[in-house]
């Protein structure tokens, strides 16, 4: 946080004001007690607090809590309280104010809150300490999800206002991101926030591709429009007939989610038909919102055909985020597909404000809170006695899944689980005690193996037994964090049982011995290059090291062992002389950290072959030096994320000759033993580049190839993939990493 001498001027002084009374104004239907007198104690103080210091973009720093709180008010849904907290939510990290100051005007569950934004700032160079941060803070989570609610309002104004920031940490705010507040943001329904979360750091990682695809998104609106209302036409009469107020959106994918479908679908631009979604939003009263959503689902199929295996139906059994909405793709005008959304308007604001929505509908339907039991899952890790804090992550990772199973007990009751989920993930999430003493598990009256994955419908049933006890073999059978986090919680225990027998036994023989235990236990964890008393322990308890064999490895003088190797003549080895380092190829001129390469032993890295033009960054690993990676390189993000502390600036200052070989994807039509050479000829003779290996393989009319070239620039290799998009029965081509 940069500080300057600069103090506000008169017209910010205005701009500043001017934006905390609209802020004002608008909380007023929701302003109670000393609601509005406590607003302004904290905008006075957050604007005290911040006075000498101004964002990068140099605009007052204080306008930032102030566009937070809109934030959390305005898209959100958040009260007066979240909003206080989010204009005071930096005045502890980065201004003299302390917590105690915070107490002593708002109180206790502001002062909560507030420290529970403070910790969660910088948290994710996901190291050990910052994994207990985490911890720390998931605390606060469960207690008040507001906490989590307002740093995701103000990630969302940093991300909006990332660019003044330099590359490479506009690339670690991505990472940290897309690791934990995307996923997050599914989870707690803020499927808006969610959406913008991705474009954004999208725009960050890969900005090529998403201009490009904003350039063909924004060339296709008019055909859009014009379609649209030949689609909307012949239905507009049919829902009037319901006489049901109603409204229609139209809304294009997000640009992250059409990127998505390209790469998961293998198909260009020009080939995806549902570039945006229709909505149809009722408002009728809580008991006919089923109805009514399936007589306007009638109402569409009536005139447009349905794809059966399309629908969706979240009204009946709503997501775990609590998303409620029935969704349908027609084949409408011109054979194109069209996905149509219909809710009501109380489910439409669930699905844009998630969890702050949640709440304001809470008790009306008289089902069970959707999130408390995910809380409660969250509570069951907290508890866990979980030694290693990155594993905790890892587990609290896994509970914010975005794609879910439905399945069944035998009672009927549903349960829903992440995509992937196993037998025994189903197991312990009836409880830890059926998991934990899972003996046989049947699926639709079949017995599986407990690794089984489940599918959508499954009835499950478990037998346990009072014997069984995890062993460490069934962490690959799970992937929820609660199973894994029960099973290891089960393994340590057992673990700690065994190394308590084992420091009873060394204690026993170290009497015998008359040999004191503290001032020995160490040289034997030493001796036999152990990591920790409890893995000596353990290897006694199993019989590796045998006390009774201690003798015969050491003598005792004054009551303390000394190695009897210790004694033995000392050999001197020759003396080794000094491997020079590899050289450094200085072909390939890259500046790291803004200095010449001179000073460092780097490689390209094989996973995403960087070439001379591709936005690049040094990371650098634990035994094999300096790496150079792509921006967009597939491992960036989990590098950037856990690792950030190891990454460098990087950029190409020039290269002299040198090649760099890049391999592609390319599909189309196969039309038999020309393929190959049309490609051929194109690449070698047409373009001049050299082939470095090809492979085709042709399936019921499509081909998919693959082939390496030697390119020597960015700019050489956008001109082949373009040349080889221009041929004939080709479809895409696209570049791919190793």
């Amino acid at each position: 946080m940069p500080h300057t001498t600069i103090t506000y001027n008169t017209e910010e002084s205005v701009i500043i004001n001017h934006t905390f009374e609209r802020l004002l104004e608008s909380l007023k239907p929701k302003l109670k007690g000393d609601d509005e007198q406590n607003l302004r104690k904290a905008f006075e103080l957050a604007f005290d607090a911040h006075e000498f210091q101004r964002r990068r973009s140099g605009e007052p720093y204080i306008l930032h809590p102030l566009e937070v709180a809109r934030i959390c008010h305005e898209e959100i849904g958040l009260g007066p309280t979240a909003v206080i907290c989010a204009i005071l939510h930096d005045v502890v990290e980065d201004t003299p104010v302390n917590l105690e100051e915070i107490f002593d005007i708002f109180g206790a569950k502001v002062t909560r809150i507030v420290d529970g934004l403070t910790k969660l700032d910088g948290l994710y160079n996901l190291g050990n300490e910052n994994a207990e941060n985490l911890k720390k803070v998931l605390s606060s989570l469960v207690y008040d999800v507001r906490v989590v609610l307002i740093k995701m309002s103000d990630r969302l104004h940093n991300l909006r206002t990332i660019a003044p920031m330099p590359q490479h940490k506009q690339l670690r705010i991505a990472a940290e991101t897309m690791f934990i507040y995307a996923p997050l943001a599914h989870r707690l329904g803020l499927y808006q926030i969610k959406t913008e979360f991705e474009d954004i750091c999208m725009k960050v990682t890969d900005p090529d591709t998403y201009q490009g695809l904003v350039q063909k998104v924004e060339d296709n609106e008019q055909e859009r429009e014009k379609y649209l209302k030949k689609f909307l036409a012949p239905l507009e009469k049919s829902l009037k007939a319901l006489d049901v107020p109603y409204r229609i959106l139209a809304r294009p994918k997000s640009i992250s989610s059409i990127w998505n479908k390209i790469r998961n679908k293998n198909v260009e631009f020009e080939e995806i038909y549902d570039l945006f979604a229709v909505r149809i939003i009722i408002d009728v009263p809580l008991t006919f919102e089923k109805p009514v959503c399936w007589q306007v689902y009638s109402v569409i199929t009536d005139h447009y055909k349905p794809i059966p295996e399309r629908l969706k139906d979240w009204i009946t059994s709503p997501k775990g985020n609590g998303y409620e909405s029935l969704h349908t793709t027609v084949i409408g005008p011109g054979g194109r597909y069209v996905e149509v959304q219909i809710r009501s308007e109380r489910m439409d604001d669930i699905a844009e404000r998630g969890f702050a929505a949640h709440w304001k509908y809470k008790g009306k339907k008289g089902d069970e809170n959707v999130y408390e039991k995910w809380l409660d899952n969250i509570r069951n890790l907290l508890e866990s006695p979980n030694e290693d804090a990155v594993e905790f992550l890892a587990d609290f990772k896994t509970n914010l899944f975005k794609e879910e199973v439905y399945v069944f007990t035998p009672k009927g009751d549903m349960r829903i689980l992440p995509k992937g989920a196993t037998a025994l993930d189903f197991a312990f999430d009836i409880h830890s005690d059926v998991g934990a003493g899972a003996t046989a598990i049947k699926v639709n009256n079949k017995l599986v193996p407990m690794g089984r994955e489940l599918q959508n419908g499954d009835q499950v049933s478990v037998t346990t037994s009072k014997n069984q006890t995890p062993s460490e073999d069934w962490l690959k059978l799970v992937i929820t964090g609660k199973a894994r986090s029960k099973i290891r919680s089960s393994i340590n225990e057992k673990t700690r049982e065994l190394a308590g027998l084992g420091r009873e036994a060394l204690e026993r023989k170290l009497r015998n011995l008359k040999v004191g235990f503290e001032e020995n236990v160490e040289i034997l964890v030493n001796y036999f290059k152990l990591k920790n008393r409890k893995e000596l322990y353990l290897a006694i308890q199993n019989e590796e090291i045998k006390p009774s064999e201690l003798n015969k490895k050491f003598d005792i003088e004054n009551g303390n062992f000394i190695p009897k190797v210790a004694k033995r003549k000392t050999v001197h080895e020759p003396r080794r002389t000094p491997v020079a380092p590899e050289k450094i190829d200085k072909d390939v001129l890259i500046r790291i950290n803004d200095e010449p390469t001179d000073n460092y032993q780097f490689e390209l890295s094989s996973c995403c072959n960087p070439v001379p033009g591709d936005q690049i960054f040094a990371f650098l690993t634990s035994n094999a030096g300096m790496k150079i990676h792509r921006m967009n390189c597939t491992n960036a993000s989990n590098l950037f994320t856990n690792y950030g502390y190891r990454i460098l600036k990087a950029e190409w200052t020039k290269h002299s000759g040198k090649d760099f070989m890049v391999e592609l994807r390319v599909t189309g039509i196969d039309t038999g033993p020309g393929v190959i050479q049309t490609l051929t000829n194109e690449i070698s003779n047409n373009l001049s580049i050299n082939i470095r290996s090809l492979a085709i393989e042709g399936e019921e009319g499509i081909y998919e190839g693959r082939v390496k070239i030697i390119v020597k620039d960015k700019n050489q290799l956008n001109h082949v993939i373009k040349a080889l998009k221009a041929l004939d029965n080709i479809s895409t081509v696209e570049r791919i990493s190793s």
